[in-house]
């Protein structure tokens, strides 16, 4: 069992491997960008994961990739800026990349705009929980993959846009990551927002690159991802998604008066 005093090191250091490894990869046309927020956004990670992980959690929470006004402004997975400003009290310095595509500027905390993924998750868990040590006590969040990658006219690409050449060293470098994450807070639940994160989870732990103890007592589930992009999520997130926790079987074990 991971020691609490070390859960904290073991995310970073892997976090910081994970950086390292993906740093090395290069992408062809249309990619134009490629933003690393573990490298230029370090500092309010660092200080998310040492503040909030701990020790072993019940329950992760697993994206995909960072969004362009939350993670890729603050380094913090679904990091909408008021909320790991205000509710996670993170406020950290943000070091802009070099090579910036001008359409999608790192303003980091200083960003005006609102990450409505990142709004919708941490305003549920503000509204559910209370405060943000009582949500993490019970689960923490990641994302499968720390980069993004932008094409010539600013638009985003997901990991499956990339080819199959191109998306295999990622896949390699983010599933041995997550093998280190899930090992250092022995979750109970490990579950995907959205189908994407779902399916990686899966294929680590059903795989054979993981304790095969804790890949039997991890139980996997996926819920509604809250991207506006979604109709679904749109109609009601939060009710969706509790609806989808309830039938999964997963307790919360905390909720805000």
């Amino acid at each position: 069992m991971t020691a609490p005093d070390s859960t904290a090191s073991v995310l970073l250091d892997a976090a910081r491997e994970l950086s390292d490894e993906l740093s090395r990869l290069s992408f062809a046309d249309p990619v134009a960008h490629v933003y690393n927020p573990l490298q230029y956004a370090w500092s309010p990670f660092e200080s998310y994961v040492r503040r909030y992980a701990t020790g072993p959690r019940r329950i992760v929470l697993l994206g995909m990739n960072p969004g362009p006004y939350g993670m890729m402004q603050t380094g913090v997975p679904f990091g909408e800026i008021a909320a790991v400003r205000d509710w996670m009290g993170i406020r950290a310095p943000v070091e802009p990349p070099k090579d910036m595509h001008p359409k999608r500027p790192i303003q980091g905390f200083d960003c005006t705009r609102s990450e409505v993924s990142g709004r919708r998750l941490w305003g549920w868990a503000a509204s559910r929980w209370g405060c943000a040590e009582q949500f993490f006590c019970e689960a923490f969040v990641l994302n499968y993959c720390p980069l993004v990658w932008l094409e010539h006219s600013g638009r985003n690409r997901t990991p499956e846009q990339l080819p199959a050449a191109e998306l295999e060293p990622v896949y390699r470098a983010c599933n041995r990551h997550l093998v280190r994450a899930l090992t250092a807070l022995e979750p109970e639940w490990a579950i995907g927002v959205g189908g994407f994160a779902e399916r990686r989870i899966r294929h680590v732990v059903q795989g054979d690159s993981i304790d095969s103890e804790l890949a039997r007592s991890i139980r996997i589930g996926q819920i509604l991802h809250p991207s506006p992009a979604s109709p679904a999520a749109n109609r009601g997130w939060v009710s969706a998604i509790e609806a989808q926790l309830e039938a999964l079987g997963v307790t919360l074990h905390s909720k805000a008066r």
